[in-house]
């Protein structure tokens, strides 16, 4: 692996102030939901705190900790679902940052336990490709943490059944856009069903589109499902 350049503390602690206030204004959060982190070392990273809205958090708020969740920095806490954050930290080390909020439309086909997998954008298939749905388990949980690592590898977010949705990334702002693309596209699912119509692109133009990616400087995404004519 590459040598990574991790991002200082002043730039992850300015990156996930301003995350945090546009999770807030776009309403993917309410009240004290969602948590950001990012990684500023082999085994350090920020994240928020719990028990404060995301659209009013300022620098002192922000906990310094390590991989294994000892706080190293901060007086707060932070929320019982950085285990999450910390073992998708340890299983992808090339991982900067993590993102975790409740987007209304995405967290609805959360509930419903439907995938985002059909290929309906262009640039939804290159740049975020297919998100999964992973099992149902307790929030804050061991199991919560365990449950996303399979997808790691081969895709770029997740939705959490009953839960909410969670993205990973380079950095903060790729995490928080993410997830902005995964409701955008969440939502033109939606319409699209609404109007009884599901016109997913072609396997040809799929292939086309994935072929992309390494330009764009993607790796993950998994293939979208696609129609053949």
């Amino acid at each position: 692996m590459d040598t990574i350049k991790y991002p200082s503390d002043a730039e992850v602690k300015r990156d996930i102030l301003e995350a945090g206030r546009r999770l807030y204004q776009k309403n993917f959060v309410a009240a004290n939901d969602g948590n950001l982190s990012a990684r500023v070392s082999e085994n350090h990273i920020w994240a928020t705190p719990t028990g404060v809205s995301k659209g009013f958090m300022t620098e002192e708020m922000l906990v310094k900790l390590d991989l294994d969740g000892n706080v190293v920095e901060g007086a707060l806490q932070p929320s019982s679902e950085i285990k999450m954050h910390l073992k998708i930290y340890r299983e992808a080390p090339e991982l900067i940052a993590v993102a975790h909020a409740h987007p209304p439309v995405a967290t609805t086909f959360a509930a419903a336990g439907i995938p985002l997998d059909q290929a309906l954008l262009q640039e939804a298939v290159v740049l975020l490709g297919v998100i999964p749905v992973a099992p149902y388990t307790l929030p804050g949980s061991d199991s919560l943490a365990d449950s996303v690592v399979p997808y790691l590898r081969e895709y770029n977010g997740l939705l959490l059944e009953h839960h909410g949705a969670v993205t990973w990334g380079d950095c903060v702002m790729q995490a928080l856009y993410r997830l902005e693309s995964i409701e955008y596209n969440a939502t033109v699912m939606m319409y699209t069903r609404m109007m009884g119509i599901e016109r997913s692109l072609k396997n040809t133009q799929i292939d086309e589109l994935i072929a992309l990616r390494p330009a764009w400087g993607i790796t993950r995404g998994g293939r979208p499902q696609g129609r053949d004519s």
